[in-house]
């Protein structure tokens, strides 16, 4: 049973120049304790928090005592991104912020914590691009970067649905419910809601199941997550760009000493297979320990938060035996 512990981060001043004089950065530890074993941080996506395993983990599955990650041999360590809401702190200004800062104020808090090397950073989407950010932050920081479902930028294709998701959040009456139907057309594809649904109907509510389960899923959502939250994360979504203001992609990511594990999905609509490809086939073409897996799944962007069985497959050789950096 893990209990959420905070940091306080002061005097912080973000890409934008505005100083924040304090920062709340909470966080939740499994396994044995800092210091005594082989740290993973486990980032979590857009509407996760720090609870990655546990009866409500949302990565259970994967997570845990003699799972993939197994909290028997290392320390999981897993942040909330400030303004996420999960401890309550929420942030008004969210245009402030870019997934640059959150890499840099998690490594605040690995300082904090006198955590000076990562076995492991791992997250799903944009807990993958906070990854990137990490790694091309502090090059020598992490033994093996493994971004899933996610990329080292945001494309035109992101930027666009992420502004579609801010329009709704600022004109809808309701915005986190609206906002949520919208996105969950992103994180699925047509072949998943045929598989789902095949057109069936609601007969109570005299609808198709298909459009029952969207409201179903903005009003839970509704239920937890706050607007505010919702528009900081979507704004840092649209933000993943290891490269600005630094230089070419091969010229910072080939710094980064990581071994570099790039998880795609064949049918992911949002951080698309394609664009991780190109991402592993440049960069493998500088350094040598850059690997690229890819989910076979009809679920698509959600299905690292489905396919458990391949993501073990996958990552399996990684969280079994250490793995020296090359």
């Amino acid at each position: 049973m893990s209990t959420i512990t905070q940091i306080e981060i002061k005097e912080y001043e973000t890409e934008s120049k505005v100083i924040y004089l304090s920062i709340p950065l909470s966080y939740e530890v499994f396994g044995p304790s800092l210091g005594k074993a082989p740290v993973v941080l486990v980032n979590h996506a857009l509407t996760g928090n720090s609870s990655v395993t546990g009866e409500l983990g949302w990565w259970t599955e994967i997570v845990g005592s003699q799972k993939l990650i197994d909290t028997d041999y290392y320390t999981v360590l897993a942040f909330n991104i400030p303004g996420n809401g999960y401890d309550s702190y929420l942030i008004e200004s969210y245009k402030d912020f870019t997934t640059r800062d959150i890499a840099k104020i998690f490594k605040l808090g690995l300082d904090a914590s006198r955590i000076e090397k990562l076995f492991a950073v791992i997250g799903g989407s944009i807990g993958g691009g906070i990854a990137w950010e990490l790694g091309a932050l502090y090059p020598d920081l992490i033994d093996n970067l493994i971004p899933i479902a996610s990329d080292w930028k945001a494309t035109d294709w992101l930027i666009s649905n992420t502004r579609i998701q801010e329009q709704i959040l600022l004109n809808s009456t309701k915005p986190v419910h609206d906002a949520r139907i919208h996105a969950m057309n992103l994180y699925r594809t047509p072949e998943s809601y045929h598989s789902k649904f095949n057109r069936t109907t609601n007969k109570e509510l005299n609808i198709f199941n298909v459009e029952s389960w969207l409201l179903h899923h903005g009003e839970k959502l509704e239920k937890r997550f706050s607007a505010e939250a919702y528009k900081l994360m979507n704004h840092l979504l649209s933000t993943i760009d290891i490269t600005r203001n630094k230089g070419g992609f091969i010229e910072v990511a080939s710094r980064i000493k990581s071994n570099i594990f790039i998880i795609g999905i064949d049918s992911d609509l949002f951080f698309t297979a394609k664009e991780n490809k190109e991402t592993f086939l440049a960069l493998s073409g500088v350094k040598k320990n850059v690997y690229y897996g890819e989910i076979q799944s009809i679920h698509g962007h959600d299905a690292f938060l489905i396919e458990f069985k391949q993501i073990e497959t996958l990552l399996q050789h990684i969280f079994t035996k250490q793995l020296k950096v090359a």
